[in-house]
């Protein structure tokens, strides 16, 4: 396998994803450009091949988006500006008397120079009335996953896991890496 170097600042993001893959990853923080569009793998393609231009040697970086179904595609990946400018509850009340479905996806794009590999994951859910629970990270209080009746950030722990593997396409990732030499 082929050594790559995951771009981010959060270092709890480097440590599940070095858990989860069951390997170590190098992880560095760049500041990078924040592409705005829509569609989550121009964002991902983009962030990563201005990180392969960073640092020269084959990276990985990571994205997510979060789609209303009565929105279109919106706020998809603009959900971190959304969060940035916005209160939780005010999010949620853009969806008042419209559809309320939605769906979380979550991108890694690995660039070594010459190969691009884009690998997504996603599900589908609902956005709540209101925010629930206090847990999680970014969005999580205002995503209810299909199959559940509490926020993301209501889960246990358990059911969290269960949530995150199928968001998070950690098992196709792990292959792909395995495959590089």
């Amino acid at each position: 396998m082929k050594q790559v170097t995951f771009i981010t600042g959060n270092q709890n993001k480097a440590n599940y994803l070095a858990k989860y893959l069951g390997m170590p990853i190098e992880h560095i923080k760049i500041d990078l450009d924040e592409l705005q569009s829509l569609d989550l793998s121009v964002v991902v393609e983009h962030k990563v091949k201005q990180a392969y231009e960073a640092i020269k040697k084959p990276v990985l970086v990571e994205d997510v988006a979060l789609e209303f179904t009565a929105l279109g595609r919106i706020p998809g990946p603009l959900i971190k500006w959304f969060l940035d400018e916005l209160d939780l509850k005010t999010i949620c009340s853009l969806l008042d008397g419209k559809d309320r479905s939605a769906i979380g996806r979550c991108m890694f794009g690995y660039y070594d120079g010459e190969r691009l590999e884009l690998i997504e994951g996603s599900i589908n859910g609902t956005v709540p009335d209101r925010p629930g629970g206090e847990s999680g990270f970014g969005w999580d209080p205002i995503f209810i996953p299909e199959g559940y009746d509490v926020t993301r950030a209501e889960l246990s722990d358990e059911d969290y896991q269960k949530v995150y593997e199928q968001i998070r396409p950690i098992k196709q990732l792990k292959e792909f890496l395995e495959s590089q030499d």
